[in-house]
């Protein structure tokens, strides 16, 4: 008997080092990518973005370019069936959102991002809000 139910994972991605190696641990805890879900959270563009203003990026160019740096990076079979999907918002509301969604059992995240006392009592760590906030467990991997 399992500690977790595995059926399925989700795994924030931010791009750094530690999301993905809790990636790569996830599949290969599990054995099989497809029961992976890997997800990045864009911050939504502000109005007073240049780009906004010029028109020459939106939400729909944004998430062309994660998915193409993503798959770039993740391009070996391993990976392949993978689950990866990009939202828009605040990033702990989406990771909990995107889990209730997709029924997902299990969600498995590194702690990465503004770290130290200061910066958790000012913006909070998306990982501790995850936790709090999640309907299913959470497992934070640490390097």
């Amino acid at each position: 008997m399992s500690l977790f139910s595995t059926d399925r994972i989700l795994v924030p991605i931010d791009f750094s080092d530690g999301a993905f190696t809790a990636l790569s641990q996830a599949i290969d805890f599990v054995g099989d990518p497809a029961r992976v879900y890997a997800l990045h959270v864009l911050q939504p563009l502000e109005p007073t973005d240049p780009a906004v203003i010029w028109q020459t990026l939106d939400d729909q160019t944004r998430k062309q370019h994660v998915e193409k740096a993503f798959f770039e990076r993740c391009s070996d079979a391993k990976y392949q069936g993978l689950h990866f999907d990009v939202a828009i918002g605040n990033p702990s509301s989406e990771i909990v959102d995107y889990a209730k969604q997709h029924n997902i059992d299990l969600i498995v995240v590194s702690p990465h991002g503004r770290t130290g006392p200061l910066g958790r009592f000012l913006l909070g760590s998306v990982a501790e809000r995850v936790v709090r906030h999640a309907h299913c467990p959470v497992l934070v991997v640490r390097r």
